[in-house]
């Protein structure tokens, strides 16, 4: 008798390279053919599945379970495109999907394909077992996040609010993965994200040529501010979402370890607790100032002509519920007034969170680690979280995955050799489903 194979829903990681195996590099995207393909294993499982595109290149599919009615719909979402690999060396093709020593390397297998296959399996498998589910379930893969998301979910807000009609919460990146602190294994559930401030600096000074050096000039200045922004931190600011992330590890640390981590919150001391922390400040040192990262540099058009003026672009991020003028009030404060600044993207982030699933979602976890303690977690960079809050969406970072002891996630996202342990996507997959079904 020939032999049967499961159903895709129960084989997370084979979804995974199929999607891989799309080249949805952004720019330019290309997301059209991944998208079709997530169509088509909805339509073969009976579901009802909606295309909506800004341009046909650029689409998103959005579809729903009926529920029971005894709670609001949930939504589960996740892009598509991925971050390019220019320059990078990886260890095998990233548009292959290979798996090797029980990993599935590519591209976006961890941002985010990977959490898009485990939602997308979850979603299939609640349709195929008819399982209980209190509120409709809407699952969407959208386009173009990691380019300004004019295609995506800011597209679907702005001009298709309706498809979210009723919506409080959402699972969208990242959470959900193990973390070892102080030898303890915490799952850290996104619940809030700094936010965007884009900024353009310019420099002026005299200008001339290249043989007549001139000291003290735009380029002078330039210089200044660039060793100023590398060996000085903004000021300290310790929000309520941050407070509530400190104090959780904390309390749960105990002992001398969480009397350390607890002095973080006095602004006295935060940045001293830092230092001290070596590595592990990296985690935090972002939620507690805001930030600034020197990414483009214009000046002259010319080798032997000295610019009269210089134009360097500051990746800035605020702290949850901070404006561009406190930025700027602070950069002043550390450049002085010799620069100007033009701020051209800000986005204001999600509100306060809303804390009503965390409790749900953290016991989830623990039913598949009892070892594990859930940690509501504040992302340094920003998510299509910001687009839904203008509909009064939370969005919870429940993307769950148990890697192995020294995996570390956040410097494997967008690096070469992206990769995902197999196995953790049944983990993902079997959390997913649980809190689909205990949702109200």
């Amino acid at each position: 008798m020939p032999k049967r194979t499961s159903p895709i829903y129960e084989r997370p990681a084979e979804l995974l390279q199929n999607l891989i195996r799309f080249d949805t590099t952004n720019p330019p995207g290309n997301e059209k053919a991944c998208i079709q393909y997530i169509h088509g294993l909805l339509k073969e499982a009976g579901i009802k599945s909606t295309i909506v595109a800004r341009t046909p290149g650029r689409p998103n599919v959005i579809a729903r379970l009926k529920g029971e009615g005894k709670a609001p719909p949930l939504l589960l979402y996740g892009h598509v495109d991925v971050v390019s690999t220019a320059g990078q060396k990886w260890t095998y093709p990233p548009f292959e999907g290979r798996l090797v020593d029980g990993f599935i390397w590519g591209r976006g297998a961890l941002d985010m394909k990977g959490a898009v296959a485990m939602m997308l399996a979850a979603f299939l498998k609640a349709k195929a077992e008819k399982a209980n589910l209190p509120g409709d379930v809407i699952f969407a893969a959208v386009a173009d996040e990691e380019a300004g998301d004019d295609f995506g979910v800011s597209y679907l807000v702005d001009k298709h609010p309706d498809l979210f009609k009723g919506v409080r919460y959402a699972f969208g990146e990242f959470g959900g993965f193990n973390l070892s602190i102080s030898g303890k294994r915490f799952y850290p559930i996104m619940v809030a994200e700094k936010q965007t401030c884009w900024m353009k600096a310019t420099f002026t000074g005299p200008a001339g040529h290249g043989s007549m050096p001139i000291h003290g000039g735009a380029m002078a200045k330039l210089s200044r501010a660039l060793h100023l922004l590398d060996t000085h931190q903004l000021p300290v600011h310790v929000t309520p979402a941050v407070r509530m992330m400190v104090e959780s590890l904390a309390r749960n640390l105990g002992g001398a370890s969480g009397l350390a981590v607890r002095q973080m919150l006095n602004p006295a001391l935060t940045n001293t607790i830092l230092k001290a922390l070596g590595e592990q400040a990296d985690l935090f040192s972002p939620l507690l100032h805001n930030t600034v990262s020197p990414t483009m540099l214009k000046g002259s058009e010319q080798t032997n002509v000295i610019p009269g003026e210089v134009a360097l672009g500051l990746d800035g991020r605020l702290v949850p519920g901070a404006k561009p003028e406190d930025m700027l009030r602070e950069l002043h404060a550390l450049l002085g007034e010799d620069v100007t600044f033009e701020v051209f993207k800000a986005e204001p982030g999600p509100a306060a969170p809303d804390m009503g699933l965390f409790d749900l979602l953290g016991k989830t976890l623990q039913e598949l680690d009892p070892t594990g303690i859930p940690l509501p977690y504040v992302l340094t960079g920003v998510t299509d979280a910001r687009f839904l809050s203008k509909l009064g969406i939370q969005t919870y970072g429940f993307t769950p995955l148990q890697l192995p002891e020294g995996f570390n996630f956040s410097s494997t996202v967008h690096a070469a050799d992206e990769r995902v342990p197999a196995a953790a996507l049944d983990f993902g997959l079997k959390a997913i489903f649980t809190a689909l079904q205990k949702f109200h």
